[in-house]
């Protein structure tokens, strides 16, 4: 497992990586060819078969999800492409739209032509302008060289795609309030049933897949299902980019079988920064329970991370070393799921709400024992009774870090304060 597979990273060094002609270089739309060769159908058993997962954090088997679509409709079939990446340490969509746009394109036109939709929509959150034009320079090429519009390739499919800017609201990462902003409301989840599949945009059946994971299927439809499956684990198939960050000498997105620890990641980035060792890491970006140095060689695949007692999530490995306070961290999450929550249901927007102003006391050294109770009986009204999983996904960090650390919490309250100097977790104030 200690050997990277750069497929959707490959050409991030090569200076007109983002080009049409760079792409193509590569041997970029030649899958596209390949599909027009084959039945919708044989493509969607090929993403069934290659064991595909969505790459977004649920993990949902991918082709499954395409498969859900009623096989008749009066409304227009849609494909959406979530690239409303958020979550707090989460840095992989962006950097591949900026890189390797085409490769989105040229997923998003052959999964279209596989679940047999002529409208696609890739919606981008709207703080990464110089991504949206990219992406909108890229979609203008691919129209100008006959990928996209009427009779592509000769084929007789029709596509159009519109990349789409979103307000900036975290909510929107969760899929039918994606569809609510699409449609020009305001961004908050829908009741389901029904699931976008039988009804979602427009009233129409609606695929909702991840950046990465539609950018996966050229390489699944160019070199077979068999190669996919190939990688991975047994039933976590494939390979995915890791986002590193934080307290790592070498931060950044490494692209790698599914099933590879930490271990072997800080290997190839060089290990925890000069000095210092890991105290505790997110498997799965801030909404996942956090781990510590005892999770090191836990492998990093949907039923590892799940049977270890978090989730992989987006793979986004924040690594934090012995100088972070753990309360000012899980305080500063729960900061952001307080400011992001839409507010529609009451255990959400109050929860998270009491979660900012009870961690804010907490971290002050300002409190007693049974406020770490009061925050895991808070929990328990939260967790499993919010509309959508940014409530569950607010919970995570607050009860694995009383169940790790909870002496670390005590500690505030019998010094009167943190007993952390918050510029030691700093890049220049780290240093030995």
């Amino acid at each position: 497992m200690t050997t990277l597979t750069p497929i959707l990273t490959k050409n991030w060094d090569q200076a007109d990586s983002f080009t049409r002609a760079g792409y193509e270089r590569e041997g970029g739309y030649k899958a596209l060819r390949t599909a027009f060769g084959m039945e919708p159908d044989e493509i969607v058993q090929a993403v069934k078969d290659s064991g595909l997962r969505g790459r977004g954090g649920a993990g949902f088997p991918t082709g499954m999800k395409w498969g859900f679509l009623p096989p008749s409709s009066p409304n227009p079939r849609y494909l959406v492409v979530n690239a409303d990446e958020s979550e707090p340490g989460t840095c992989k969509d962006i950097p591949l739209m900026l890189a390797n746009p085409h490769v989105l394109i040229e997923g998003v036109i052959i999964s279209s032509y596989a679940i047999k939709s002529n409208h696609a929509f890739i919606y981008v959150r709207g703080e990464v302008l110089h991504v949206i034009r990219r992406l909108q320079q890229a979609v203008a090429e691919a129209y100008e060289a006959g990928y996209l519009g009427k009779d592509i390739l000769g084929s007789g499919y029709d596509l159009d795609v519109v990349v789409h800017s979103g307000a900036g609201a975290y909510i929107c990462g969760e899929e039918t309030a994606l569809l609510d902003s699409l449609e020009g409301f305001r961004g908050q989840p829908r009741l389901k049933p029904p699931f976008p599949a039988v009804a979602g945009l427009y009233g129409g059946p609606t695929v909702i897949n991840n950046v990465e994971s539609i950018a996966s299927v050229p390489s699944i439809v160019g070199n077979g299902a068999d190669w996919f499956a190939s990688m991975g684990t047994e039933k976590s198939q494939g390979f995915g980019i890791f986002s590193l960050s934080g307290h790592v000498t070498r931060p950044g997105q490494y692209e790698a079988p599914l099933g590879i620890t930490l271990r072997e990641l800080l290997d190839m980035a060089g290990g925890v920064r000069a000095g210092h060792r890991l105290k505790f890491w997110t498997p799965g970006g801030s909404s996942t329970p956090i781990f510590t140095d005892e999770h090191l060689d836990v492998p990093l695949d949907f039923e590892s991370v799940g049977a270890a007692g978090s989730m992989l999530g987006t793979r986004a490995l924040q690594i934090f070393d012995e100088t972070t306070c753990v309360v000012r961290a899980v305080l500063r999450w729960s900061e952001f799921y307080a400011h992001e929550s839409c507010g529609k249901c009451t255990p959400c927007r109050e929860g998270t709400y009491w979660y900012k102003q009870m961690l804010k006391r907490l971290e002050a050294g300002q409190g007693e024992e049974k406020d770490l109770e009061t925050l895991l009986d808070l929990s328990d009204n939260i967790l499993g009774r919010s509309f959508c999983a940014l409530g569950d996904g607010a919970t995570s960090p607050v009860v694995s870090s009383i169940k790790l650390f909870r002496d670390e919490y005590l500690q505030h309250f019998e010094q009167g304060g943190c007993p952390f100097d918050p510029s030691k977790s700093t890049l220049w104030g780290g240093a030995k």
